[in-house]
């Protein structure tokens, strides 16, 4: 019994490594992009610790499944992180997008998100976003449109159940913030 001590405790080991390999896969993080979340001036409350991590993931899985939904005409993808007013309108983006032949790649490379409104009741939460990206809007595989740079974004998020939604997501000119 004390030889098989030592396999048994090994193969458990190895049993739970593995078991935790699919819990990764599942939610896709590694795709998701880089969210830099800074809360210091927020007001009118300060968030907590867990908030602003659950927010920060959230709201790159967001930025995900928004890439993932463009890039496939798949308005489906949104259901996950978007609601209101921001569902309701890259809904009608893909939709049109669809209509015409066209799809939208993005190639995210990072937010640095200020989170400056967080109401009292912690039922709403806004920021700015500056997001670097490179939008491709492709017709078939050919390129038709390309930008790249840094766009500006207000952006309102709201607690569900389990986890945060974007409600709005509006780009900014460049001096609006």
């Amino acid at each position: 019994m004390k030889t098989l001590r030592p396999i048994l405790i090994a193969a458990a080991l190895l049993a739970m490594a593995f078991a935790v390999i699919p819990v990764h896969n599942v939610f896709g993080a590694e795709n998701a992009p880089d969210v830099r979340l800074n809360a210091d001036s927020i007001a009118p409350r300060s968030i907590e610790e867990l908030t602003g991590r659950n927010v920060t993931r959230d709201y790159a899985f967001a930025w995900r499944d928004l890439a993932h939904a463009l890039n496939n005409n798949d308005k489906a993808l949104l259901k996950d992180y978007f609601t209101g007013f921001a569902k309701d309108d890259f809904s009608g983006r893909i939709a049109d997008q669809a209509h015409n032949g066209l799809r939208t790649r993005y190639v995210d490379h990072g937010h640095k998100v200020k989170a400056f409104f967080y109401s009292l009741d912690g039922s709403a939460m806004q920021m700015v976003d500056e997001a670097q990206l490179e939008v491709q809007v492709l017709d078939g595989n050919k390129v038709v449109h390309q930008e790249n740079g840094t766009q500006t974004y207000l952006v309102l998020m709201t607690p569900g159940a389990d986890r945060w939604f974007v409600r709005s997501l509006q780009a900014l000119p460049a001096s609006d913030f």
